[in-house]
């Protein structure tokens, strides 16, 4: 099934890319944006290879898989970038060791829903820090980058709530049913 985002993105990338733009460098709030952004996704990898050393469910570790291949791709990518344009790289915490999920003690491990429910957390995070970078941007291809990594968020995070929707993982706040309204 062809992707949507990726066809909104080629017409977007082609569009702008015509454009001709002169090459500006960075301004302080792209680069902390681009900054602040590669740590929060370096972090969000080291969760997942938490989640993956605790949990031996299928599927969750399918989806966790998923999450730490979309990371580490948006990681090359901004770190690539980053370099490319003289912005130093941030301090990240190591890689987490592999471990069997049976010897995590249960008061330490991370339950399915939790792990779930912290990715979810996370994912809106991210998805906050792309439309934040994107609205920031003064560059078009600093502006696409954000955008890129938005509708990847976006696509990842409809599979993951189908997960969480099939488990009853997912938070609902209590529903709000306006002064008289038909009693539901």
């Amino acid at each position: 099934m062809p992707n949507p985002f990726e066809a909104v993105w080629n017409t977007l990338k082609t569009t702008i890319d015509k454009i001709d733009e002169p090459h500006s460098p960075l301004h302080v709030i792209e680069v902390g944006d681009l900054w602040k952004y590669l740590t929060m996704v370096e972090e969000f990898i080291r969760y997942e290879e938490v989640g993956l050393n605790t949990t031996s469910d299928d599927e969750v570790r399918e989806m966790l898989v998923d999450a730490v291949k979309l990371c580490e791709s948006q990681v090359k990518r901004l770190s690539d970038f980053m370099k490319k344009e003289g912005v130093p790289l941030p301090d990240v915490t190591s890689a987490k060791p592999e471990s069997n999920p049976k010897e995590v003690p249960l008061g330490v491990k991370l339950t399915d829903d939790e792990l779930s429910n912290g990715i979810s957390f996370k994912l809106v995070l991210c998805m906050q820090a792309c439309a934040k970078g994107q609205a920031d941007a003064i560059r078009n291809d600093v502006g696409l980058l954000w955008l890129n990594f938005y509708t990847e968020w976006v696509a990842f995070g409809t599979t993951l709530k189908t997960l969480m929707r099939k488990r009853g993982w997912i938070k609902v706040p209590p529903y709000y049913y306006p002064p008289g309204s038909p009693v539901q």
